[in-house]
């Protein structure tokens, strides 16, 4: 990737659109489960989303590896979606944006109150 992809994003756009095509060729529910899996993986992304692009693509592969299979999609993911996305961004407790964002506030809140008592 070169700079002008990075400050553009227009490696993502390539990156999102293939992820469509290969989502389209999925079975409804698949194609369904699909849509909840970014929905629920969004909030553990970085300003812009470039973190998540591996692991959505593992996602969309083994939706892809178990459709071709004839498994149901229960089956793959089981009833907890955003359990199943919370373990592929890390695990339960793993910090979404909304923490980093808090954890920053809060030192620059200490840092400005540090120097007015001090």
């Amino acid at each position: 990737m070169n700079f002008w992809e990075k400050v553009t994003g227009s490696d993502l756009t390539r990156e999102w659109k293939a992820f469509e095509t290969r989502a389209e060729v999925l079975p409804g529910d698949y194609r369904a489960a699909w849509g909840q899996i970014i929905a629920h993986l969004f909030p553990y992304g970085d300003f812009t989303g470039r973190n998540l692009m591996p692991i959505l693509d593992a996602a969309l592969g083994l939706l892809e590896v178990a459709a071709a299979d004839g498994q149901s999609v229960h089956e793959v993911l089981g009833d907890d979606i955003p359990g199943f996305c919370a373990a592929l961004a890390g695990g339960e407790g793993a910090r979404t944006y909304r923490d980093r964002w808090r954890e920053q506030l809060n030192r620059n809140v200490a840092k400005k109150l540090s120097r007015l008592g001090g």
